[in-house]
């Protein structure tokens, strides 16, 4: 498997054998970064935000995923479950975040959520082993309840996104106050996580991997 950041809460994710997922595709003169050029056959959108939901700028006619339920396209089976309540009103926005099962590995994209969730709703996720969890705030998780969603969650790995870089536009919190969070003094950065299909994570508890953000077009 293999993942890799495209800025903000994008990222695709490709296994062979499977279809290729794309998360959060975003319009980049809203959210920065360059424009994006990509192909999948399944799309997840978290939240009805420019910066979440731009689908256009994925090709390939891809199977979109926008709210709350269970799928399977491509031997990926998908579960969306809503952060916010049933009954939000018209200012709050719908927040869907998604298990995405790969027989050995399962991932966790947490889109746009600002909220802890509850003891009950970390059951329902289940096993996670890969986290993509928001960190900056501005709308979503800021720093310290990143790091409490993590140690409920105690994934094998988690990938920040949704903060602070040069080639964002948004307001967004750096880096570096999660990593003070979680008690990182650095961190070594990859172009993108790679990970053998049997899922060897090793035991040695939660790892945190940053991303540089692919800015040249595929």
């Amino acid at each position: 498997m293999e993942i890799t950041w495209y800025g903000n809460s994008c990222f695709r994710i490709t296994e062979r054998n499977y279809a290729t997922v794309i998360t959060d595709p975003f319009d980049s003169a809203v959210a920065g970064f360059n424009p994006l050029k990509l192909k999948a056959e399944i799309v997840t959108i978290s939240s009805d935000d420019l910066v979440h939901n731009s689908v256009n700028f994925v090709k390939g006619s891809p199977f979109v995923i926008d709210g709350p339920g269970e799928y399977e396209r491509g031997s990926v089976f998908i579960t969306g479950i809503q952060t916010t309540p049933l009954h939000t009103d018209k200012k709050t926005m719908r927040n869907t975040i998604y298990v995405l099962d790969y027989g050995n590995i399962t991932v966790l994209h947490l889109g746009q959520t600002d909220t802890v969730p509850s003891q009950t709703m970390v059951e329902e996720l289940g096993n996670i082993n890969i986290a993509l969890v928001p960190v900056g705030a501005g709308g979503a998780l800021n720093a310290s309840k990143a790091a409490e969603v993590i140690s409920m969650l105690e994934p094998n790995i988690v990938i920040p996104m949704q903060y602070e870089t040069p080639h964002s536009k948004l307001s967004l919190d750096p880096l570096s106050k999660f990593l003070k969070e979680m008690g990182l003094t650095e961190l070594e950065t990859m172009e993108s996580y790679k990970i053998s299909p049997t899922g060897n994570f090793g035991e040695e508890g939660t790892q945190v991997i940053a991303l540089d953000p692919r800015l040249s077009p595929i």
